[in-house]
């Protein structure tokens, strides 16, 4: 680790409204990076970044959890340290500290609701600290899913100039990636 050069460091931040998968998503990218191997699931109380007891208990993320994974391309290794925030209204404050030190950041969004409530506050919080972000509509295998209908809402309601650059094959039962 010593030896990779500071520009090849970034901080990620996964935010979204609660239940969009921001957890489950986190776990999933440090499994297939090496760093885990088993992929921690919220409701059984097994995920990495679900650290404290209440986030446990209650699975929802209480505290911004970093942990860090690592990327090679070109045979150039690169650090990416990921955080983890919180969806719940009421630790909107815990997102916005996060938010001072991210190089960029995953917006996660449920395929069913599409933009929601706290969606909407963590985009606003990005504008403010300027912190470019990619979305990532999730969940496109569940019932009542629709990307088309998730994208536009994030279009619609968050003002974002969005470009799809990977488009689902199939929804519900019919979800093939």
């Amino acid at each position: 680790m010593a030896n990779i050069s500071l520009d090849k460091f970034r901080n990620i931040g996964i935010m979204a409204h609660i239940d969009a998968g921001k957890t489950t998503a986190t776990e999933r990218i440090l499994f297939y990076t090496g760093v885990s191997h088993k992929i921690g699931e919220v409701h059984e109380g097994t995920a990495t970044m679900d650290w404290m007891e209440q986030e446990q208990e209650r699975g929802i993320t209480i505290t911004s959890a970093a942990t860090t994974c690592f990327w090679t391309r070109n045979n150039v290794e690169h650090r990416i340290n990921i955080i983890d925030t919180p969806g719940h209204v009421d630790f909107t404050m815990e997102v916005e500290r996060s938010l001072r030190v991210l190089d960029g950041a995953v917006c996660v969004f449920d395929g069913v609701a599409g933009v929601e409530p706290q969606s909407e506050t963590v985009w606003r919080q990005a504008d403010k600290y300027g912190v470019p972000r990619i979305c990532f509509i999730n969940k496109l295998d569940r019932a009542g899913a629709s990307f088309d209908r998730s994208f536009q809402s994030i279009l619609d309601r968050l003002g974002a100039n969005a470009v799809a650059l990977q488009i689902p094959i199939g929804l519900e039962d019919k979800f093939k990636g």
